[in-house]
Protein backbone atom coordinates (compact mmCIF):
# COMPACT_ATOMS: atom_id res chain seq x y z
CA UNK A 1 0.00 0.00 0.00
CA UNK A 2 2.87 2.44 0.79
CA UNK A 3 4.50 1.64 -2.55
CA UNK A 4 1.29 2.46 -4.41
CA UNK A 5 0.88 5.72 -2.49
CA UNK A 6 4.46 6.73 -3.36
CA UNK A 7 3.84 6.18 -7.07
CA UNK A 8 0.67 8.24 -6.94
CA UNK A 9 2.40 11.08 -5.03
CA UNK A 10 5.19 11.15 -7.58
CA UNK A 11 2.66 11.41 -10.35
CA UNK A 12 0.98 14.26 -8.50
CA UNK A 13 4.06 16.37 -7.89
CA UNK A 14 5.46 15.74 -11.34
CA UNK A 15 2.38 17.13 -13.04
CA UNK A 16 1.50 19.82 -10.55
CA UNK A 17 2.19 23.42 -11.58
CA UNK A 18 3.07 25.60 -8.64
CA UNK A 19 2.54 29.35 -8.54
CA UNK A 20 5.91 31.05 -8.04
CA UNK A 21 6.13 34.78 -7.44
CA UNK A 22 9.23 36.82 -6.80
CA UNK A 23 8.80 38.75 -3.60
CA UNK A 24 10.41 41.91 -4.96
CA UNK A 25 9.31 41.94 -8.53
CA UNK A 26 5.63 41.21 -8.92
CA UNK A 27 5.59 42.38 -12.52
CA UNK A 28 8.07 39.74 -13.58
CA UNK A 29 6.51 36.97 -11.49
CA UNK A 30 5.26 33.96 -13.42
CA UNK A 31 2.07 32.26 -12.28
CA UNK A 32 1.63 28.51 -12.89
CA UNK A 33 -1.76 26.72 -12.58
CA UNK A 34 -2.25 22.94 -12.36
CA UNK A 35 -3.65 21.40 -15.44
CA UNK A 36 -6.95 19.50 -15.49
CA UNK A 37 -5.08 16.32 -16.20
CA UNK A 38 -3.01 16.81 -13.04
CA UNK A 39 -6.11 17.42 -10.96
CA UNK A 40 -7.67 14.26 -12.34
CA UNK A 41 -4.58 12.28 -11.54
CA UNK A 42 -4.40 13.64 -7.99
CA UNK A 43 -8.06 12.91 -7.45
CA UNK A 44 -7.63 9.41 -8.83
CA UNK A 45 -4.61 8.85 -6.61
CA UNK A 46 -6.52 9.89 -3.53
CA UNK A 47 -9.44 7.71 -4.52
CA UNK A 48 -7.21 4.68 -5.01
CA UNK A 49 -5.47 5.31 -1.69
CA UNK A 50 -8.83 5.50 0.10
CA UNK A 51 -10.13 2.41 -1.67
CA UNK A 52 -7.01 0.45 -0.79
CA UNK A 53 -7.27 1.55 2.82
CA UNK A 54 -10.92 0.56 2.95
CA UNK A 55 -10.09 -2.77 1.32
CA UNK A 56 -7.35 -3.39 3.89
CA UNK A 57 -9.70 -2.51 6.72
CA UNK A 58 -12.40 -4.78 5.30
CA UNK A 59 -9.93 -7.65 5.00
CA UNK A 60 -8.79 -7.06 8.53
CA UNK A 61 -12.38 -7.16 9.75
CA UNK A 62 -12.99 -10.37 7.80
CA UNK A 63 -9.84 -11.95 9.23
CA UNK A 64 -10.90 -10.95 12.75
CA UNK A 65 -14.38 -12.27 12.20
CA UNK A 66 -12.99 -15.50 10.77
CA UNK A 67 -10.77 -15.96 13.83
CA UNK A 68 -13.73 -15.38 16.13
CA UNK A 69 -15.83 -17.84 14.13
CA UNK A 70 -13.09 -20.50 14.32
CA UNK A 71 -12.83 -19.99 18.07
CA UNK A 72 -16.59 -20.25 18.44
CA UNK A 73 -16.64 -23.44 16.35
CA UNK A 74 -13.91 -24.96 18.51
CA UNK A 75 -15.82 -24.01 21.66
CA UNK A 76 -19.06 -25.41 20.25
CA UNK A 77 -17.30 -28.63 19.30
CA UNK A 78 -15.91 -28.94 22.82
CA UNK A 79 -19.34 -28.31 24.32
CA UNK A 80 -20.88 -30.89 21.96
CA UNK A 81 -18.31 -33.46 23.07
CA UNK A 82 -19.05 -32.75 26.74
CA UNK A 83 -22.78 -33.09 26.07
CA UNK A 84 -22.19 -36.39 24.23
CA UNK A 85 -20.16 -37.78 27.12
CA UNK A 86 -22.84 -36.72 29.61
CA UNK A 87 -25.55 -38.34 27.49
CA UNK A 88 -23.54 -41.59 27.24
CA UNK A 89 -22.99 -41.62 31.01
CA UNK A 90 -26.69 -40.98 31.66
CA UNK A 91 -27.65 -43.79 29.25
CA UNK A 92 -25.26 -46.22 30.95
CA UNK A 93 -26.60 -45.27 34.39
CA UNK A 94 -30.18 -45.75 33.20
CA UNK A 95 -29.34 -49.18 31.75
CA UNK A 96 -27.66 -50.22 35.02
CA UNK A 97 -30.63 -49.04 37.05
CA UNK A 98 -33.05 -50.88 34.77
CA UNK A 99 -31.02 -54.09 35.12
CA UNK A 100 -30.99 -53.79 38.93
CA UNK A 101 -34.74 -53.16 39.01
CA UNK A 102 -35.35 -56.15 36.72
CA UNK A 103 -33.23 -58.33 39.03
CA UNK A 104 -35.17 -57.16 42.08
CA UNK A 105 -38.48 -57.77 40.30
CA UNK A 106 -37.42 -61.30 39.36
CA UNK A 107 -36.39 -62.03 42.96
CA UNK A 108 -39.69 -60.65 44.27
CA UNK A 109 -41.62 -62.75 41.72
CA UNK A 110 -39.73 -65.91 42.72
CA UNK A 111 -40.40 -65.23 46.42
CA UNK A 112 -44.09 -64.64 45.69
CA UNK A 113 -44.27 -67.91 43.76
CA UNK A 114 -42.65 -69.77 46.65
CA UNK A 115 -45.13 -68.26 49.11
CA UNK A 116 -48.01 -69.14 46.81
CA UNK A 117 -46.75 -72.72 46.47
CA UNK A 118 -46.42 -73.08 50.25
CA UNK A 119 -49.91 -71.66 50.76
CA UNK A 120 -51.34 -74.01 48.13
CA UNK A 121 -49.68 -76.97 49.86
CA UNK A 122 -51.21 -75.91 53.18
CA UNK A 123 -54.61 -75.57 51.55
CA UNK A 124 -54.30 -79.02 49.97
CA UNK A 125 -53.39 -80.53 53.35
CA UNK A 126 -56.33 -78.79 55.00
CA UNK A 127 -58.67 -79.99 52.25
CA UNK A 128 -57.40 -83.57 52.64
CA UNK A 129 -58.04 -83.43 56.39
CA UNK A 130 -61.50 -81.99 55.79
CA UNK A 131 -62.23 -84.77 53.32
CA UNK A 132 -61.19 -87.39 55.85
CA UNK A 133 -63.47 -85.83 58.46
CA UNK A 134 -66.30 -85.66 55.93
CA UNK A 135 -65.80 -89.34 55.07
CA UNK A 136 -66.09 -90.30 58.73
CA UNK A 137 -69.21 -88.18 59.19
CA UNK A 138 -70.77 -89.51 55.96
CA UNK A 139 -70.23 -93.10 57.07
CA UNK A 140 -71.92 -92.27 60.35
CA UNK A 141 -74.93 -90.77 58.60
CA UNK A 142 -75.33 -93.83 56.43
CA UNK A 143 -76.05 -96.01 59.41
CA UNK A 144 -79.56 -95.67 60.57
CA UNK A 145 -80.22 -95.46 64.27
CA UNK A 146 -83.53 -97.24 63.79
CA UNK A 147 -81.80 -100.61 64.04
CA UNK A 148 -82.22 -101.52 67.67
CA UNK A 149 -82.05 -104.49 69.84
CA UNK A 150 -83.48 -105.12 73.30
CA UNK A 151 -81.65 -103.71 76.25
CA UNK A 152 -81.82 -106.98 78.12
CA UNK A 153 -80.08 -108.88 75.37
CA UNK A 154 -77.51 -106.12 74.98
CA UNK A 155 -76.70 -105.95 78.65
CA UNK A 156 -76.59 -109.63 79.22
CA UNK A 157 -74.61 -110.68 76.15
CA UNK A 158 -70.84 -110.64 75.90
CA UNK A 159 -69.14 -111.36 72.64
CA UNK A 160 -65.63 -111.43 71.26
CA UNK A 161 -64.76 -108.55 68.91
CA UNK A 162 -61.73 -107.63 66.89
CA UNK A 163 -60.22 -104.41 68.25
CA UNK A 164 -58.39 -101.85 66.12
CA UNK A 165 -57.26 -98.34 67.06
CA UNK A 166 -57.36 -94.85 65.54
CA UNK A 167 -56.25 -91.39 66.68
CA UNK A 168 -59.04 -88.79 66.24
CA UNK A 169 -56.55 -85.92 66.38
CA UNK A 170 -54.71 -87.27 63.34
CA UNK A 171 -57.99 -87.27 61.42
CA UNK A 172 -58.70 -83.71 62.50
CA UNK A 173 -61.55 -84.79 64.79
CA UNK A 174 -62.27 -83.10 68.12
CA UNK A 175 -64.20 -86.06 69.59
CA UNK A 176 -61.39 -86.95 72.00
CA UNK A 177 -60.38 -90.39 73.25
CA UNK A 178 -63.48 -91.46 75.20
CA UNK A 179 -65.33 -93.01 72.29
CA UNK A 180 -65.33 -96.09 70.15
CA UNK A 181 -66.47 -96.56 66.55
CA UNK A 182 -68.82 -99.50 66.05
CA UNK A 183 -71.32 -100.87 63.61
CA UNK A 184 -74.37 -98.93 64.77
CA UNK A 185 -76.68 -101.78 63.83
CA UNK A 186 -74.97 -103.80 66.57
CA UNK A 187 -74.29 -101.07 69.13
CA UNK A 188 -76.41 -97.91 68.72
CA UNK A 189 -74.75 -94.54 69.26
CA UNK A 190 -74.41 -93.81 73.00
CA UNK A 191 -74.06 -97.43 74.11
CA UNK A 192 -71.61 -97.81 76.98
CA UNK A 193 -69.20 -100.74 76.57
CA UNK A 194 -66.74 -102.59 78.75
CA UNK A 195 -63.89 -103.83 76.62
CA UNK A 196 -61.62 -106.48 78.11
CA UNK A 197 -58.70 -106.77 75.70
CA UNK A 198 -56.48 -109.80 75.14
CA UNK A 199 -53.44 -107.92 76.48
CA UNK A 200 -55.09 -107.74 79.92
CA UNK A 201 -56.32 -104.13 79.71
CA UNK A 202 -59.95 -103.33 80.41
CA UNK A 203 -61.37 -100.02 79.24
CA UNK A 204 -64.78 -98.39 79.07
CA UNK A 205 -65.90 -96.58 75.97
CA UNK A 206 -69.08 -95.00 74.61
CA UNK A 207 -70.13 -95.63 71.02
CA UNK A 208 -70.03 -92.22 69.34
CA UNK A 209 -69.17 -92.93 65.73
CA UNK A 210 -68.84 -95.51 63.02
CA UNK A 211 -65.69 -96.02 60.99
CA UNK A 212 -64.89 -97.84 57.78
CA UNK A 213 -63.61 -100.96 59.54
CA UNK A 214 -66.47 -101.11 62.03
CA UNK A 215 -69.08 -100.29 59.40
CA UNK A 216 -67.95 -103.12 57.12
CA UNK A 217 -67.49 -105.65 59.94
CA UNK A 218 -70.22 -105.89 62.61
CA UNK A 219 -67.82 -107.62 64.98
CA UNK A 220 -65.02 -105.10 64.96
CA UNK A 221 -64.58 -102.04 67.15
CA UNK A 222 -62.31 -99.10 66.31
CA UNK A 223 -61.14 -97.65 69.62
CA UNK A 224 -60.05 -94.00 69.97
CA UNK A 225 -56.48 -94.12 71.22
CA UNK A 226 -53.42 -91.84 71.04
CA UNK A 227 -50.95 -93.02 68.42
CA UNK A 228 -48.12 -92.95 70.94
CA UNK A 229 -49.94 -95.44 73.20
CA UNK A 230 -51.37 -97.90 70.68
CA UNK A 231 -50.37 -101.51 71.69
CA UNK A 232 -47.52 -102.96 69.68
CA UNK A 233 -49.70 -105.76 68.34
CA UNK A 234 -51.85 -103.17 66.54
CA UNK A 235 -54.99 -105.34 66.37
CA UNK A 236 -56.26 -107.29 69.38
CA UNK A 237 -59.30 -109.27 70.35
CA UNK A 238 -61.52 -108.35 73.25
CA UNK A 239 -64.56 -109.47 75.15
CA UNK A 240 -67.13 -106.71 74.86
CA UNK A 241 -70.00 -106.29 77.29
CA UNK A 242 -72.74 -103.68 77.16
CA UNK A 243 -72.85 -101.88 80.51
CA UNK A 244 -75.13 -98.97 79.71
Amino acid sequence: MIFTFTILATMFFTNLNVVIAAPTDQANATVYYPSKESVKRVTLARTLVLEEKQTAQAQERIAHKTAITAEQLALQKKQDEIARQKAAAAKAAAAKKAAEEAKKAAAAKAAAQQRAAAKAAQQRAAQAAAQRRAAVQTAARRTTTTSTRTTTSSSSTSRTFKISFYDPAVLGSSMGYGGVAANLSVFPRGTRLRISMSNGQTIYRTVNDTGTFAYSNPYQLDVAWPNSQIPAAGILSATVTVVG
